[in-house]
């Protein structure tokens, strides 16, 4: 019976890392060994604890995630790394490659999402013996990165898009409806409502009926974060 690859979640908010790890075990193959809440708290852990695959937030309360992977390095610490993370710095992102990053998570994110990154990393990891050519060389980096996003249906846009999602995102816990995403955004209740129902369709959006309206329901949307 093939070993799981253990994983050491690095997360300093207590709800999200108790979410990761929840996510971490429901996907066959792997296995979360621990989790830490500091780079000092993950250096305890990795010098106790045997790990394949570190899940690492990059803003620790005791340093940069990023500096933490660098003194793992020099530790010979072999573990690797998918960075999990807030943060849009394509800098930093330059900066982790060369740290043997292997993938970015960025938050807030879903399951599916965790799930497609880890089963690729466990078929990146199956890899083995000499490759027959280039070929072959780039088909297992290839398993690292995620497919091309699919098209938007027809009559939606990438940047109205991004407006209604950080619209949801940034509403309060109790979500938002249709006409008030469209009076922030600056679109019509129609066009917002088809936005919302995509963010639905593709896992990243609730949708709730509102109570004590006559005629068609109106309902109130709410982001999914990791933590849902």
């Amino acid at each position: 019976m093939t070993e799981p690859i253990r994983v050491l979640v690095v997360e300093d908010d207590p709800v999200a890392a108790d979410a990761h790890v929840l996510y971490v075990n429901r996907i066959p193959g792997f296995q979360a060994v621990g989790k830490a809440h500091s780079a000092a708290e993950a250096r305890f852990a990795l010098d106790r604890t045997q790990v394949d695959l570190l899940l690492l937030d990059l803003h620790l309360p005791d340093g940069h995630g990023l500096q933490l992977a660098r003194t793992l390095r020099a530790a010979g610490h072999r573990a690797d790394v998918i960075a999990v993370t807030s943060a849009r710095d394509l800098t930093v992102v330059r900066e982790g490659v060369s740290l043997g990053v292997v993938q970015y998570v960025l938050k807030p994110f879903t399951f599916a999402t965790l799930r497609d990154r880890l089963t690729r990393y466990a078929e990146f990891r199956t890899a083995a013996g000499e490759a027959t050519g280039q070929d072959e060389v780039d088909r297992a980096l290839a398993t690292l990165r995620a497919p091309s996003p699919a098209a938007l249906p027809k009559g939606l846009s990438g940047p109205t898009l991004e407006r209604v999602t950080r619209t949801l995102r940034d509403a309060p816990s109790e979500g938002v409806t249709a006409a008030a995403a469209a009076e922030a955004v600056g679109i019509s209740r129609i066009t917002a409502r088809r936005y919302l129902e995509h963010l639905v369709t593709t896992g990243r959006a609730s949708r709730n009926p509102q109570y004590g309206h006559v005629g068609r329901p109106e309902y109130v949307y709410r982001w999914l974060t990791s933590t849902a």
